[in-house]
């Protein structure tokens, strides 16, 4: 069978754009996901931020994912405390967050490496992150640009979220001052975990 593809806090200021963009490519199924269809927005392969290795994202297929564009320099950065506590309290309900670093607002000039190192040492992030790329414009990478297009919004700043359902068909965007505790927000995690897949 063919796989289908697929508390407040001060603004921070600065824009701009990076140049790193990474391809999608054809992404590999593993055995534990191979009798789950992965939904095209997981239809990509991206580079790991700790050892830039791929990782296909297929691998998150059957779960509800948020995507989250971030950096280290801003006003919003100690929403990472917040993102690894609402992934370590529902991850074994099927949560994965996926942090995808980006300069696109002149806030993360660090290296992948750099990036790492500040994500775990300041706030021990556990979940899923990727290596710093481009989340809106021309440059985006086909992920951001496949939210843009679902959701008719991209990121307008850092720390801007994208929660997915398990099926893939049901993307919603929240702006940075939507806190991973937010009770609304955390109200909608909940439904989409409790509801069952429609595929």
């Amino acid at each position: 069978m063919k796989q289908l593809f697929i508390p407040f806090l001060l603004l921070c200021f600065g824009f701009g754009n990076s140049a790193l963009v990474l391809a999608a490519t054809e992404p590999s199924v593993s055995a534990n996901t191979a009798s789950v269809p992965c939904p095209k927005l997981l239809q990509h392969t991206m580079l790991r931020l700790q050892d830039e290795k791929p990782q296909a994202l297929c691998q998150y297929a059957g779960q509800v994912v948020l995507v989250v564009n971030t950096a280290s320099f801003c006003g919003f950065t100690s929403q990472y405390k917040g993102l690894e506590a609402l992934h370590a309290k529902y991850k074994d309900r099927g949560l994965v967050v996926l942090g995808f670093p980006s300069n696109d607002f002149s806030q993360e000039p660090e290296s992948n490496a750099k990036i790492a190192d500040f994500c775990d040492n300041t706030f021990g992030v556990k979940f899923p992150m990727f290596t710093k790329t481009s989340v809106r414009g021309a440059d985006a990478i086909p992920l951001f640009k496949q939210l843009t297009e679902q959701t008719g919004t991209a990121p307008k700043w850092n720390f801007y979220k994208y929660l997915i359902s398990r099926d893939g068909k049901t993307v919603k965007s929240y702006g940075s001052m939507t806190g991973p505790q937010d009770k609304g927000f955390v109200s909608e995690v909940e439904k989409l975990l409790a509801a069952k897949d429609s595929r």
